[in-house]
């Protein structure tokens, strides 16, 4: 095996340990070699290896079991969300099942906000919205209107949907420069999420959903195709 480079070394090493799991060179369910094999391989200390292998404990990916060896964990079956930042960093393709989730989600969310949302949350809303058409540059707008989805979950009077919500962001972070498509133009980004901003402010619950629809499915095809996804 290539000896990794010495600068960054936990990081490399997690890296390139995470990678044989996910691609099943390590299968579900299998014993990594002992670890002073491993160790030798990759030309680390032994230090160095119990450091990656404790982050890829700790993400879900292996457990370790005193006395028999390191496993690769069933993160299928038993895993939960906050392992999709490191599935998309291994494969886009993920993009297209998290955007299926963020739309009916998101939806949802925008329903529950136009009958649940109080005098000062929409307001707020109101005020968040403006900032995206305020904001200069992708990034900038982006970030506007990710805190506008932020404020819908809160909204809703349930924080599960704020946990949500910032699951399915975190979800992409690691693409989110690539995304930036919908929010290059300010102007268009701010029309687009208006009408949800709008109907949840009316106490529109149906209205706030399809427009919440319309705009996500919107979005989601203009980041997919920008991927050559879609």
């Amino acid at each position: 095996m290539e000896t990794l480079p010495r600068e960054t070394i936990v990081d490399v090493l997690e890296s390139r340990l995470r990678e044989d799991i996910l691609s099943g060179r390590h299968p579900t369910g299998s014993y990594l070699p002992p670890e002073r094999q491993l160790a030798e391989g990759y030309g680390v200390t032994r230090t160095t290896l119990k450091h990656a292998f404790g982050r890829l404990v700790q993400a879900g990916l292996l457990e370790t079991r005193h006395g028999v060896g390191t496993r690769v964990r069933d993160f299928a079956r038993l895993g939960g969300a906050d392992l999709l930042p490191m599935l998309v960093r291994h494969s886009p393709d993920w993009l297209g099942e998290i955007f299926e989730v963020r739309r009916s989600i998101g939806a949802l969310i925008a329903e529950r906000a136009a009958l649940k949302a109080t005098r000062k949350q929409r307001a707020e809303l109101r005020e968040l919205l403006a900032a995206v058409g305020d904001a200069e540059g992708g990034d900038a707008v982006q970030l506007a209107d990710v805190e506008v989805h932020r404020a819908l979950a809160r909204a809703t009077g349930n924080r599960v949907y704020s946990l949500l919500t910032n699951t399915l962001f975190n979800a992409y972070l690691p693409l989110r420069s690539h995304l930036v498509g919908p929010f290059l133009d300010a102007a268009a980004a701010h029309a687009r999420l208006e009408p949800v901003v709008a109907a949840v402010s009316a106490g529109d619950g149906p209205a706030a959903r399809a427009a919440a629809d319309a705009y996500l499915a919107a979005t989601e095809r203009i980041m997919l195709k920008g991927l050559g996804i879609a």
